[in-house]
């Protein structure tokens, strides 16, 4: 895969960051500090206007329900328009959805449904947001480096999300969350406009097509026709689905019942953006040959956070936890982000992607909005206990699948045996995965690699989850 965006570079910049490159690193910093903040902030919105754990879940869920409905839709239409202008129309939704929260809270007078409404219109720019920036940041950087600038991209986004989720959780402390949602907005503003001078006068128009249904069918046999990639998803609907009822809802509720408020509960965010930050800055050194197996290897770890609620361990010690569980999950989002840009056709990149954030979501409205029914019927401790034994479960059970196991790295420009791009020759186990990201995010698939953004976080949170850390 070409640079997209071969611009004269300076003697500093490493020859990976063309402008492009540079622009959406610029840009998810932006967003990134206003996004932990209002990841902490909507749920202390609803608390403060006299929700319960049931209607977190529910706000959660109004988030959720339209990112899963239009994901696919969102895909087709930035493999089929210039990226750069899906981006940029999705921001400006974000920023009208989240001012208006904003102004809500600050005037006393937002109400559940309220709530719901303007956060699925936050969904809803995710949706079309995802697929796209995706798509973008493949296309920006070269086949030789790409590891390395992904662990750059990410480095700098947590590194952001770092002094967002600390600040964040403080402000609300003090000023509340509605000031928080504000400056939401206005990173939702600053990051449109940067994104509306990406350069795509190097990407190759699409030919024309059979029509929004056919792209669609064609991303799904691309999808489908890869082992690793299907079951990796599959794992991360389950993975992604407990991570957003214990990031939106047990997480929270243990830090205002046990931890103090939402200061402690910020600053163990913070610990996790540290820890995804050392993780990105070894994944800059460390290139393992068989980035699958590693990758997911690194999921493991991510249940810990939920064992550290469930004790539940003091401050310091959930810090340290979610420090460790970001550590890993940037083993595996750098590693997932490095074999879907060597497996996936770049002119396919942002349809396969839609299907990784789709099946890594799906399960996402549902398992908040049961959150708080399981809470009550179960106990908080066991529920947090049974998603330890969840995801466990399902990491365990993708490493039976072969190409996981033993997909490599290729050299850039090298193909398979056939002569099309695919996954990688193992010379000592023979043929490595399927046909041949979903990034995720921060998932499992890539998309939800990371914490989950809470409702009216930022579209772009490679929050996380997806996977995206």
């Amino acid at each position: 895969m070409t640079n997209r965006s071969a611009s004269p570079r300076s003697g500093r910049r490493p020859e990976w960051a063309g402008r492009n490159y540079v622009l959406l690193t610029a840009a998810t910093i932006v967003t990134s500090l206003g996004a932990h903040g209002a990841l902490i902030a909507t749920t202390w919105a609803v608390f403060e206007s006299g929700g319960d754990a049931g209607d977190v879940g529910l706000v959660a869920m109004a988030r959720f329900l339209p990112l899963v409905f239009f994901l696919l839709i969102g895909g087709a239409v930035a493999d089929r328009i210039p990226r750069h202008r899906v981006m940029v129309a999705a921001n400006a939704l974000n920023f009208v959805s989240q001012a208006v929260f904003a102004v809500l809270v600050l005037s006393g007078t937002a109400e559940l449904w309220q709530m719901m409404v303007l956060t699925g219109l936050c969904g809803t720019g995710q949706a079309f947001f995802n697929p796209a920036a995706e798509g973008m940041l493949m296309s920006s950087v070269t086949g030789e480096q790409a590891g390395r600038a992904f662990a750059f991209y990410r480095m700098a986004m947590h590194g952001a999300g770092i002094g967002g989720a600390a600040l964040g959780g403080a402000l609300v402390a003090f000023v509340g969350p509605g000031w928080v949602l504000a400056v939401d907005a206005l990173a939702f503003a600053v990051a449109g406009a940067l994104r509306a001078f990406l350069d795509v006068s190097g990407i190759p128009e699409r030919k024309p097509g059979g029509g929004l249904f056919a792209d669609l069918r064609e991303g799904w046999q691309e999808f489908i026709g890869r082992p690793w990639l299907w079951s990796i998803v599959a794992q991360f609907s389950v993975v992604v689905a407990l991570i957003g009822a214990v990031e939106a809802v047990y997480g929270p509720l243990v830090a205002r019942d046990e931890l103090g408020g939402a200061s402690p509960w910020g600053i163990a965010l913070a610990g996790y953006g540290v820890g995804t930050v050392a993780g990105a800055i070894l994944m800059t050194r460390w290139k393992p040959r068989r980035m699958l197996l590693v990758g997911t290897l690194g999921v493991f770890p991510i249940a810990l956070p939920s064992a550290a609620l469930a004790v539940p361990l003091h401050p310091v010690g959930l810090t340290a936890v979610m420090f460790v569980s970001g550590v890993a999950m940037e083993i595996f989002g750098v590693s997932w982000m490095t074999t879907m840009h060597q497996e996936i056709p770049e002119e396919k990149l942002s349809r396969v992607s839609a299907y990784d954030w789709f099946g890594s979501t799906a399960l996402l409205p549902l398992s908040t909005a049961l959150a708080g029914p399981a809470e009550a019927a179960f106990g908080r401790k066991e529920s947090l206990w049974g998603a330890v034994a969840l995801m466990t479960l399902v990491t365990a059970l993708v490493l039976l699948v072969p190409d996981v196991r033993n997909m490599t790295r290729r050299p850039h420009g090298a193909t398979t045996a056939k002569g099309a791009p695919g996954t990688a020759v193992d010379a000592g186990t023979g043929t490595g995965g399927g046909a041949g990201t979903g990034t995720v995010v921060v998932a499992g698939g890539g998309a939800g690699a990371g914490m989950v953004p809470a409702p009216g976080a930022s579209a772009d949170a490679e929050g996380a989850v997806r996977r995206n850390g």
